[in-house]
């Protein structure tokens, strides 16, 4: 007979799981809070193992050093149970999702991120749903092997990849979306695995990474930014990398003040990453005389990362103790998923 699935819920904190008290205030949730909640996981028949943050942290509190805590956790418990589900403020979740990617390094079980608009403790919540079905993606085996061995997203009927997912609506049930890969599930009647889009099960052990440099400016351009502005970021002590969030597929401004600055910090050592404000599609430097000198001066395309994937692995790539040549090469380069192969 088969073992019955084990699934560990860890909870950081996050609209997701208040519940009301006897005086009508909002509180975080215990283990026995969510199971009074949620009778239906019962049904499920998988043993659930239950970890909390304490105090719970707010999403837009969140830093590397819980990310740490989060991806150590899994590490240390990864023998025990077939698949993670985090329970998490919906605000800073990419985030979150992106970095544990990249700090999980050959991961073989699902780690599934959710979370809410509402209160689990609301009649109308949506946090019902999404934890049901986080759990029962996170149970789903074939062949004694996970069906998604990845770190991933599940909102509003949809799972995503986490380092390609972004939350787009604060008032939607449906906070996020995919806008450069395609769900992996789409979870109606039943669930549609789309095995195509799926991580492949890796060859090779879990490896933990924790070393993440916070090291990293963003310089976001706009028409009217003054040269006191970008070379602020640009020049901000103890900086090694900027985020550079241009204009389409990667324009940027052509005044010769504007070239120099970008010039000058690559020869200063920084390593300076092109992405798009554009959601969807990708950087292509050189595709317009606007970003021909980009290229030119050895800004690196960031071809169609997420914001939050791009600065989560610079952290990662920066802590990893690589040459700054191997740090450029690595970050045109898929490493988990986050960027169409080039």
């Amino acid at each position: 007979m088969q073992a019955k699935p084990a699934i560990l819920i860890i909870y950081t904190g996050g609209t997701v799981g208040m519940v009301h008290n006897e005086e009508g205030v909002l509180r975080p949730f215990g283990f026995n809070d969510l199971l009074q909640q949620l009778p239906e996981i019962n049904k499920l028949g998988f043993h659930l193992g239950f970890h909390a943050f304490a105090p719970p942290i707010d999403s837009s509190n969140m830093t590397p050093e819980i990310w740490v805590e989060i991806a150590t956790l899994i590490y240390k418990e990864y023998n025990n149970y077939d698949g993670f589900v985090i329970l998490h403020g919906s605000d800073t979740m990419s985030f979150t999702a992106s970095a544990l990617s990249f700090m999980l390094e050959h991961l073989g079980k699902p780690v599934i991120l959710t979370g809410s608009q509402l209160p689990i403790s609301v009649i109308r919540t949506d946090a019902k749903e999404n934890i049901i079905t986080a759990i029962e993606i996170a149970a789903a085996c074939e062949n004694g092997k996970a069906v998604v061995p990845e770190v991933c997203i599940y909102f509003d009927y949809l799972l995503f990849r986490g380092n390609r997912s972004k939350k787009y609506n604060a008032e939607k049930f449906e906070a996020f979306y995919s806008m450069n890969y395609p769900p992996l599930v789409e979870a109606g009647i039943s669930l549609k695995y789309k095995q195509e889009y799926i991580a492949k099960y890796p060859d090779a052990a879990l490896q933990l990474h924790t070393a993440l440099d916070t090291s990293v400016g963003v310089l976001k351009l706009f028409p009217g930014i003054t040269p006191a502005t970008v070379n602020a970021v640009l020049t901000a002590p103890g900086i090694k990398a900027v985020v550079l969030e241009t204009f389409g597929s990667g324009n940027a401004n052509t005044a010769s003040w504007f070239i120099t600055a970008i010039k000058q910090a690559i020869e200063n050592g920084i390593i300076v990453l092109d992405i798009s404000q554009c959601d969807g599609g990708a950087v292509e430097l050189g595709r317009y005389e606007t970003s021909e000198y980009l290229e030119a001066a050895g800004v690196i395309s960031g071809f169609d990362m997420t914001f939050e994937a791009a600065v989560t692995k610079l952290m990662f790539l920066l802590g990893s103790g690589q040459s700054t040549e191997a740090i450029k090469k690595q970050l045109q380069v898929s490493l988990r998923g986050e960027l169409t192969n080039q």
